[in-house]
Parts: C-alpha cells; structure tokens; sequence
C-alpha cells in the first residue's frame, strides 16, 4: 500500500487495522501527534474493529445448560446393585429378567443420550454458522476501511448519533458507523438508504452502535440516508430522514 505524502491522511483505517508497511507506519506515526483530525479517526476505526472483532466471538446462551440438563434428567438411571444373595430359583428368574430389561434400559439410554448429542452439535453448527457469517462481515468491513482509495465523511443525525461513511470506489463498496444511537422503539428499527438521483434504495440496517456494510450498488449512488422505519424494513423511506449526507468522492 503505497501513498504520497500529501495523502497522508487517508492513511487513519489502515493503520488502525495494522495494514501499513513499516515506512508508511513511521510515517503516519510521526503525523500524528500533530493532527487532531487523524487521531480521532484513528480512535474511531480502532473501536469500531474491537466491537467488529467481539461481534465474532460465539458463547453459548444460558438456555443451553438448561436444556442439556433436562435431557440428562430424562435419562432412566440403572438400579443400584444389593448384597443379599437370592435363592438359586429367585436367582435363575431374575438373571432372566435382568437381560432384557438392562438391554432395554441401555436402549433408553443411548436414544436420550444420542438426542442430546444430535441437538448439542446442531447448536454448535449454529453457533458456528453465526460466527463464519460475523467473520466474513469483519473482513468485508475491513477490506473497505483499509482500501487505497478510502475515502471518509463524518455527519450528524438529528437524533444526535455521530455517523462516518468510509467508502472505495474502486471496490465499489461503503461502510457506515454510528456511536450514540438511541434504541429504537419497540417495532422500530434503523434502514439505510442510498441515494440514486433522488430514487432512495434500501441499502441495509443498523441495529446498534457498530458499523456495517452498505448494501447495494454504491458507484452510482449520491448520499447515503437513515430513517426509522418498521421492524423488518420497508421499500421506501415512510419517516423523515435522521440523516442524508454525501457519500464522500
């Protein structure tokens, strides 16, 4: 990644995600004592990929103990062993018995305990599913802020959330981030918009403080906009914008 001095400041997202050569390094690093501006952006980016990098992190939720332990209590336990020795006939009777019903028994077991494998690993690959997906999303976020041709704007929602659109023409993709947003009202959440000539195209949403990836064609687009609309989204704006600002060129 090789840039001129004077572009020196487009330099915040890709050291912020370590994506400098050593040269470049130094010398955005003797830059930056000396400018505010590249600071915050620094401090921004460098947030925005510890939330991205938590974000792939999986635990398990606390219904799954829950739900293991039920099922193991379902289990039928064996019967404890006695001393007291039977009579040769009692005895002859109950190692008759004893067979088919421990069989039985080994059968119980082994379905309850083969269901609760089967439901644990469809959890795990769940889980897994969900982290591959946070991942592949982290990268593609990353790919953008470190782009070349980054290029960065910073507005203000009128809900008072600060915003920043990193976008790569090249790459044809944006990345938004918001800190400060309010919750939404239950039923509600946040859509990005993409302005094409005054024709605004969902664009993705955001549910919370963090940032995301800008769906949609972005080489086309003008501004980048955000409403409030209906839980599950809507196929054009129904609010007045929170925000619309340029994306920037």
């Amino acid at each position: 990644m090789k840039q001129h001095h004077s572009d020196v400041h487009t330099l915040a997202a890709a050291y912020a995600l370590n994506a400098l050569d050593p040269a470049e390094r130094t010398a955005f690093a003797d830059h930056l004592p000396y400018c505010q501006a590249c600071r915050e952006e620094v401090a921004e980016f460098e947030a925005t990929a510890a939330r991205l990098a938590d974000a792939a992190a999986q635990t398990p939720p606390p219904a799954m103990k829950h739900h293991v332990m039920a099922a193991v209590d379902g289990v039928r336990q064996l019967p404890p062993r006695v001393t007291v020795a039977p009579t040769a006939g009692f005895a002859s009777a109950l190692r008759r018995r004893a067979v088919p019903l421990a069989l039985a028994a080994s059968v119980v077991a082994a379905a309850s305990f083969a269901g609760v494998a089967a439901w644990q690993n469809q959890q795990s690959d769940q889980y897994q599913q969900r982290a591959a997906q946070a991942e592949q999303r982290l990268n593609d976020v990353s790919a953008v802020l470190a782009a070349p041709d980054a290029r960065t704007v910073h507005g203000r929602a009128s809900n008072g959330a600060v915003t920043t659109v990193v976008a790569s023409e090249r790459q044809n993709r944006a990345a938004f981030t918001a800190a400060g947003l309010p919750a939404p009202a239950p039923g509600q959440t946040y859509q990005l918009w993409l302005d094409h000539d005054g024709t605004m195209r969902p664009a993705g949403f955001i549910h919370q403080d963090g940032t995301v990836l800008i769906d949609g064609d972005t080489a086309g687009a003008g501004a980048v906009g955000l409403t409030l609309e209906p839980a599950g989204g809507s196929r054009r704006p129904t609010t007045a914008p929170l925000l619309l600002m340029a994306l920037p060129t």
